[in-house]
């Protein structure tokens, strides 16, 4: 039975190979990256090995352990979806005892870019400490057992937090938490660079320490043996081998668990008072299309992403320009990112947009509809940021060229969203998913056509985005007005001819693009 759940997680993998040649190229493309990560950490273990100098080495491997340990660990909490291919909960109506399913999806763990770049990582440990054998083989063992603590500890965390994880709120606040270190993650390597200058000197007290919890513990036991510390590496593989105990006794009752537990949690009653948008909007199609497209900009996690980062963008300006007149572009940003953020509006409806293909709902009807929905929302977070980054800098002598150039970029934004969404489908994470989970199929065929269109948003934008530029360096009153009026006039152009041009596509197009989305269920 452990051979055969191997042999699935390979057929699933190969099958998923066969349905579309741009998976084969970006699971080529990872795999050369891999090479090339692994390339650089094997050279550079052995460089270390070779610097003769136990403490570093110590410090070196124990905390990069460590760090590996907490990635597998913690990743799957923001980033659930990323392999649900061998759910527990698909093994419910089989008669597989625990133990082998346990041993299988541990194993079966290892199929893919990470487990197998994580099996050889843990195995090439061992390499810096290539002068002493005996420490080699314990680096081997500890590499072993470093290995296991993170696929088992990875599956035992996710299993038991799947109750929790399949909540709603959980993903609002994780799609939050994941995406802030995301988007600042250039400060943060530049203060963990700083940070760890100032504290070089006390990093090997903190490898040592380290070496004694669940996370260091199976990468520190080479060093122990290396110093001739026996009874420390006693101590190491008892805390490495008590850890992974009870991280399999932890994954087996939820386990358990999770086989007998009804899909989507028993008892739930969902609560609905109203008509909500629909009581607000006029009783037409136009009104109908738009009150739902609003009703999931505040209700679904995917479109709340697009929201979350705005807070996320206006600090991260804010940083680049310590506090200086850079600052004044946050809202343009988030003016763009909320405009183009349209361009997956019929992906986001999954099936449901069949709802829209059986009414049938007129081409122009749609993409009026979620374009006024864009623009409410867009608009009072646009303006929003331009009056928090105007009182942040005390520019308030520029408001015209910077209302000029968000509004008119976020309307351009959803003119040309409204073209590129009725001509492009593709995958998206499902209703339900993390918002910033990588579903099956979205992979370089995606990326392309989104960046694609991207640069032809941002060449189109270009011409009021440098006009405004010059009004606030300047301070010209003419320019400041012509920026205003250059950049209201091409967003409301922008968004009739999206509307138009996007509604032939939508009429001509609708039952292909249902057919595309079901495609990738």
């Amino acid at each position: 039975m452990v051979a055969h759940l191997v042999r699935l997680k390979l057929t699933l993998l190969r099958n998923g190979l066969r349905r579309s040649v741009w998976k084969v190229v970006a699971l080529l493309l990872s795999v050369l990256y891999a090479l090339f990560l692994l390339g650089l950490a094997v050279v550079g273990l052995v460089a270390l090995g070779a610097h003769d100098d136990a403490e570093l080495t110590r410090t070196v491997v124990v905390l990069g352990g460590a760090l590996l340990v907490a990635g597998w660990w913690l990743l799957p909490l923001v980033a659930f979806g990323v392999d649900s291919t061998l759910d527990p909960e698909r093994f419910q109506l089989f008669a597989i005892r625990r133990r082998h399913l346990l041993t299988g999806l541990t194993l079966a763990g290892l199929v893919g870019v990470p487990g197998a770049a994580t099996l050889v990582l843990g195995g090439a440990s061992a390499l810096a400490w290539w002068r002493d054998p005996g420490a080699v083989v314990a680096g081997v063992v500890g590499g072993a057992l470093g290995v296991a603590v993170c696929v088992v500890g990875s599956r035992a965390i996710t299993t038991m937090l799947a109750p929790l994880v399949g909540g709603r709120r959980f993903r609002e606040v994780a799609a939050v938490l994941a995406i802030v270190p995301l988007m600042l993650i250039g400060p943060i390597l530049l203060g963990a660079t700083a940070g760890l200058s100032a504290v070089a000197d006390a990093l090997p007290a903190v490898g040592v320490v380290v070496g004694w919890t669940p996370l260091g513990a199976p990468w520190a036991l080479a060093a122990d043996v290396q110093a001739g510390a026996w009874l420390a590496a006693l101590g190491k593989v008892a805390v490495a081998g008590a850890t992974l105990a009870v991280l399999v006794g932890v994954w087996d009752r939820a386990l358990s668990a999770a086989l007998v537990r009804s899909p989507g949690g028993a008892g739930h009653v969902a609560r609905s008072e109203g008509l909500g948008f629909f009581a607000r909007f006029p009783a037409t199609p136009t009104g109908a299309v738009a009150a739902r497209s609003l009703t999931y900009w505040l209700r679904d996690p995917r479109y709340a992403a697009a929201v979350a980062v705005v807070p996320v963008m206006v600090l991260l300006l804010w940083f680049m320009g310590r506090g200086g007149g850079i600052v004044l572009g946050a809202g343009v940003v988030v003016a763009f990112v909320m405009g183009w953020s349209l361009s997956a509006d019929i992906s986001y409806d999954d099936t449901a947009f069949w709802t829209h293909v059986a009414a049938p709902v007129d081409g122009r009807v749609d993409r009026g509809g979620r374009a006024i929905a864009g623009m409410v929302v867009g608009g009072v977070v646009v303006l929003a940021t331009d009056v928090l980054v105007l009182g942040v800098s005390g520019r308030w002598d520029a408001t015209a060229p910077v209302l000029g150039m968000s509004l008119g970029v976020l309307a351009v934004g959803v003119g040309a969203s409204s073209i590129y969404s009725a001509r492009v489908v593709y995958p998206v994470p499902k209703p339900g998913d993390n918002p910033f989970s990588t579903p099956q199929g979205s992979s370089l065929a995606v990326m392309l056509t989104q960046s694609l269109g991207m640069l032809l948003l941002l060449a189109v934008c270009l011409p009021t985005v440098g006009l405004g530029i010059a009004a606030v360096v300047t301070g010209h009153a003419l320019l400041q007005v012509l920026t205003l009026v250059v950049g209201l006039g091409s967003g409301a152009a922008a968004l009739v001819v999206g509307v138009r041009v996007g509604g032939g596509l939508y009429d001509r197009r609708a039952p292909e693009l249902l057919q595309t989305i079901r495609s990738f269920a």
